[in-house]
C-alpha cells in the first residue's frame, strides 16, 4: 500500500466558507467543521504545507468568508488564501494550482466543502497532472446523498483515494508515540 508521509504531503482545503458550509447537508455541519479544523491544526502542528482557497467571498449572502476558525488556526495561510473570482474547478485558477504546486509536495490531502461541486474537479485535475490525491470525505459533503455517492464514484474511478479525517491523520502519524502523534492525539479525542 502506498502511504502518504508528512514530508511528502500538503494539505489543501477548498471553499470551507460560512455560507457554502451549509450546502453540504450530507455531512452534519458540526462534524464537517470539526474535521476541517482538525486537518488544518494537524497540518500546522506538523509543519505540513497548507493551502486555502475560497470562491467569491464578497457574495456574503450565499458564500461568504472562509470559516473564522481557519484564520485563528492558520493566520499566515488564511492571509495568503487564494480568493477565486468564481471558477468552479479551483484547479483552473492558476493562482490556486500554482500555490499547490509551490508546496513542492507530490501528495495532496484535499477536502472541499461540497464534494460534488468543489471537490471532484480539482481532485481529478490534480491527479491528472501527476499528483497523488486523497480526499477526506467527512470534511466534505453534498446537498443530497445521491450527489455524494456519484461524487465518490467519479473520484474513485479516476484514481483518487477516499478516506476519513481520522484515517488520514493516522496514516500520516504512523506512530502515536511520535511528535506527530503528540499533535494528532488531542485533536482526535
Amino acid at each position: 500500500m502506498f502511504r502518504f508521509n508528512l514530508d511528502d504531503t500538503a494539505m489543501i482545503l477548498i471553499d470551507h466558507q460560512v455560507g457554502t458550509n451549509t450546502w453540504a447537508s450530507s455531512t452534519p455541519l458540526a462534524l464537517l467543521q470539526r474535521n476541517v479544523i482538525i486537518l488544518a491544526k494537524f497540518a500546522k502542528g506538523t509543519n505540513m504545507p497548507l493551502v486555502l482557497t475560497s470562491s467569491q467571498e464578497t457574495n456574503v449572502n450565499v458564500q461568504g468568508p472562509l470559516m473564522p476558525e481557519l484564520e485563528t488556526t492558520a493566520p499566515k495561510e488564511f492571509g495568503a488564501r487564494i480568493k477565486r473570482k468564481g471558477l468552479v474547478n479551483a484547479w483552473d485558477d492558476e493562482d490556486f494550482a500554482n500555490a499547490c504546486r509551490a508546496t513542492g509536495r507530490r501528495n495532496f490531502v484535499m477536502a472541499g466543502v461540497t464534494t460534488d461541486v468543489c471537490m471532484v474537479s480539482p481532485a481529478i485535475s490534480a491527479l491528472e497532472e501527476g499528483f497523488n490525491v486523497q480526499v477526506v470525505c467527512d470534511a466534505c459533503g453534498s446537498s443530497n446523498p445521491i450527489a455524494e455517492e456519484m461524487s465518490w464514484r467519479r473520484m474513485e474511478r479516476a484514481g483518487v483515494r477516499l478516506t476519513s479525517t481520522n484515517a488520514m491523520v493516522a496514516e500520516l502519524v504512523k506512530n502515536w508515540a511520535s511528535p506527530a502523534g503528540g499533535v494528532a492525539f488531542p485533536l482526535l479525542t
